[in-house]
């Protein structure tokens, strides 16, 4: 499948979302790029790219992203994190995908790829989740994510030609939330949360823009669900030594239960709810330390795909070099639609 219309992003201020709206643009797609209203758009003004902005909250708002001929949709807007209430994470990440699903149905879109998360799944089941195993969130992100997929495996069975996709804990240039923010810049982050020795899976938030792009264009994948990870699966200890040193601060070496650390990560969760922020250790992010967490990409691989960065020490490597060069120079994105 081909695209010669107009490529809709949402989330494009979003961490993931900025990732895919820069790698389209660097191929030359013509890329509309929508998140909630701003008055500044620099970092879309800088790729020439467009932005309207929308708010998936509010419909009137999400009729016009599809004006001009949109034949294809990256939907990355979302609230990203494991500290927002269900009913604070219903309208956007459940009922926003009912608005857009229906309006990209409505706009007879070529593709629609939507970027779920492996939080749907739940407690590790002692093997690698495959993308038909059950799906049992244990936190009000992962029911969150999982009620959004409901919303689009009902439009599959409505005709919309869907692709999904789950990402796991996704790091990279300019990432400020989740999980995958002790891997992307310095963090207070300085123990090891229990034996260390738990397997870790994450992927490049550049590999996510290339895989959900090079999904799109294979008809194959229509109807299917993808997880993205890479497969060097470092421990939680390796990735923190790892990370440490990418950013020139000391490596943790000190084990603290993980008893200790979810009653470390209320007291940071109490203080960053205080002043309105997302905490470095959140506390249901916390549950997923207690086994290892790998999941299969058996499927993806399937497909041909290849990835840019698919060992984490190598990509940290050059992580270190790109925070050496940038800093926080990029201007910070928000993980909000």
């Amino acid at each position: 499948m081909e695209f010669d219309g107009i490529t809709l992003v949402t989330g494009a201020a979003g961490f993931m979302g900025s990732h895919v709206v820069e790698y389209l643009a660097a191929r030359g797609v013509r890329v509309r790029a929508t998140a909630r209203p701003r008055k500044a758009t620099p970092f879309f003004d800088r790729l020439g790219v467009e932005f309207v902005g929308a708010d998936l909250t509010r419909p009137e708002t999400i009729g016009p992203l599809f004006e001009g001929g949109v034949d294809r949709v990256f939907h990355l807007g979302a609230i990203c994190n494991f500290s927002t209430p269900y009913e604070k994470l219903y309208p956007t990440n459940v009922l926003g995908v009912e608005r857009i699903t229906e309006a990209a149905m409505a706009a007879g879109v070529k593709r629609f790829v939507h970027v779920a998360s492996t939080s749907v799944y739940g407690p590790y089941p002692g093997k690698p989740f495959t993308e038909d195993g059950p799906r049992e969130p244990q936190d009000d992100y992962g029911r969150s994510k999982r009620d959004g997929e409901d919303v689009v495996l009902r439009r599959i069975a409505e005709g919309l030609p869907v692709i999904m996709t789950r990402p796991c804990t996704v790091y990279g240039p300019r990432c400020n939330d989740g999980a995958g923010k002790a891997f992307s810049r310095p963090t207070s982050i300085t123990a090891i949360p229990g034996r260390g020795r738990q397997l870790l899976s994450n992927i490049r938030a550049e590999d996510v823009a290339a895989a959900v792009e090079y999904l799109s264009h294979r008809d194959e994948a229509v109807g299917r669900i993808f997880n993205l990870a890479d497969e060097s699966n470092p421990s939680v200890e390796e990735a923190l030594t790892v990370a440490a040193e990418a950013f020139g601060s000391k490596a943790p070496k000190l084990h603290v239960p993980l008893g200790v650390v979810k009653a470390m990560a209320r007291v940071q969760g109490w203080a960053a709810a205080r002043k309105g922020s997302i905490p470095d250790l959140e506390y249901d992010a916390v549950r997923y330390l207690y086994d290892d967490y790998v999941v299969d990409i058996s499927r993806l691989k399937e497909t041909g795909f290849e990835f840019m960065y698919p060992d984490f020490a190598a990509s940290m490597r050059q992580m270190k070099e790109w925070y050496a060069e940038h800093g926080h120079e990029e201007e910070p994105m928000t993980v909000r639609a």
